[in-house]
């Protein structure tokens, strides 16, 4: 079995000095680690927090200011761009959209926008005229149990209800447990069910939940009346599947028994849709740093934190100093070890790429736009994502444990030896405690899907999500740096350097041995 630590110590190169070879010995890896140290990440996160930055809202002036402050920082440490000159921001071409409204009849019976649809997804206007729709269920498509195996949806009307089918015993069918799934807790279950339409090839779902129909209509209602803009979006030219949340008068209307019938079945009904997208374009970016690989050029190492934050809100500013100011601000660290570390000759032997993403409070934007739409290095060179996502508090939920903790998620879901590697190189170096408490992907918090590393992993990258908890402050204008436990924010930011280091310079690229398809 090779030995882990292959190049964490000291080692010998010979170098030239005039014609007599003499040796160098190169650093101890902690060295660099060390210049990892609070007084610097509170320095950075007190200007990247600060009330100028204005919540780095995406596409909004305040993140226009956050990228050029990453920019600068980048140029004066001397880490390069991966693109061409003097260009650090990958853009990312958005849609904001307004409210739209669908006019819909269902055998010659009309249903109104807000009262009976709330239109969710829209990225082209629709003018659909069909005589049949498909009834799916529950809309489940797992690997034990699915509505979509014996039918086709490819480019039809979709139809599905809230729920999942449990087992004699009680138990959800999907887990065997009566634990709440992705498939039945609120929005995740939403996004689950939409996203297996969609995997499907329908090309309009339609969702029956009425508890969640309530919240929504009134919501988008308000919006649509005053002239808010509604979600932001990515831009892309291929059209994505379009969306709405139906009253249970317009899901009966379509299919009579709904309610009790959960048999999958082509539903003849006659069902006009019409709705107009109204989208304003803009461009928002990602900020890209590069450190070329001295041995494995090719082979990438992601370290990635969204730069955006939630903006302003009556007068205030969000300064989202933890979320996810913390993350930020400990990547700009870890580059600069790094280029410490390769100006001494110790270049990673692969190459590392420090991505701050933007839109992730937008809904993972701008990492989906870097794996799904426009990866700078092929997914497939791509070793690991290490993602940081709010690394500077304390969780108050957390009752036992030691302070000097991190929660890690997603270390174990796609590779073995990556989570082996992470527990080993912090038990050499960091010493933090590691809580593997929102480990799970059916944790009813959701917080495997809700940050970027998300979209490394569903294209079977090994990734570890760094994070801290929520706490009273998150997503609040009290959310600022004063509040951020800088020797916490200094000891999680050292442990993924030091596992970014192992995973750079191993002698063999991480086994992924737990690939989901």
């Amino acid at each position: 079995m090779k030995k882990l630590f292959t190049i964490l110590g000291l080692a010998t190169l010979i170098v030239s000095c005039g014609t007599k070879p003499q040796a160098k010995v190169v650093k101890p890896v902690t060295d660099y680690g060390n210049t990892i140290t609070s007084e610097e990440l509170k320095e950075m996160l007190y200007i990247y927090a600060s009330d100028e930055f204005e919540g780095r809202e995406t596409g909004e002036k305040g993140q226009k200011l956050a990228v050029d402050y990453l920019k600068k920082q980048y140029q004066d440490m001397g880490v390069p761009s991966p693109l061409s000159g003097d260009d650090y921001f990958q853009e990312v071409p958005l849609e904001k959209q307004k409210v739209a409204e669908a006019n819909i009849t269902v055998n010659g019976a009309a249903f109104n926008s807000f009262e009976h649809s709330v239109v969710l997804r829209l990225s082209e206007s629709l003018d659909l005229n069909v005589d049949e729709i498909v009834y799916v269920g529950y809309g489940i498509d797992a690997d034990n149990y699915s509505d979509y195996k014996d039918i086709d949806v490819t480019g039809k009307v979709v139809l599905a209800k809230a729920g999942e089918p449990k087992d004699e015993d009680g138990n959800y069918v999907t887990s065997g447990t009566t634990e709440a799934t992705k498939w039945t807790n609120g929005r995740q279950s939403l996004s689950s069910k939409r996203t297996a339409a969609e995997e499907n090839g329908a090309a309009l779902f339609l969702l029956l939940d009425n508890a969640l129909f309530e919240r929504y209509a009134g919501f988008y209602k308000q919006s649509a009346e005053s002239g808010q803009t509604g979600r932001l979006s990515l831009k892309s030219n291929e059209p994505e599947m379009a969306m709405l949340m139906v009253s249970g008068a317009l899901a009966k209307a379509i299919h009579p028994d709904v309610d009790t019938d959960d048999t999958v079945k082509n539903v003849t009904t006659e069902m006009t849709l019409k709705a107009e997208k109204k989208a304003e374009s803009i461009v928002s970016e990602n900020v890209v740093a590069f450190i070329k690989g001295s041995e494995k050029p090719d082979e990438i190492l992601v370290l990635s934190a969204h730069l955006d934050h939630v903006g302003v809100n009556d007068g205030e500013v969000y300064n989202g100093a933890d979320d996810d100011g913390s993350g930020t601000i400990a990547l700009l660290e870890i580059a600069e070890a790094f280029k410490m570390a390769a100006d001494d000759g110790s270049d990673p032997k692969r190459s590392i790429l420090f991505l701050h993403v933007t839109g992730e409070e937008k809904g993972l934007l701008g990492s989906r736009y870097y794996t799904d739409m426009d990866p700078i290095f092929p997914l497939e060179n791509t070793v690991a994502d290490l993602n940081i996502d709010m690394i500077g508090r304390i969780d108050p939920k957390r009752k036992e444990g030691d302070r000097n903790y991190v929660y890690l998620i997603g270390s174990d879901k796609l590779s073995t030896e990556l989570h082996n590697i992470s527990e080993e190189v912090n038990e050499k170096y960091a010493k933090v405690e590691l809580d593997y408490t929102y480990n799970d992907e059916n944790d009813p918090n959701r917080f495997y899907y809700r940050s970027d590393h998300y979209n490394f992993a569903k294209n079977n990258i090994p990734v570890i999500f760094y994070f801290n908890g929520t706490h009273d402050d998150y997503h609040q204008a009290s959310d600022t740096p004063d509040k951020i436990e800088y020797d916490l924010l200094e000891n999680r930011t050292r442990l993924v350097f030091y596992t970014a280091w192992e995973v750079a310079n191993r002698d063999e690229r991480i086994v992924v041995d737990k690939a989901t398809n």
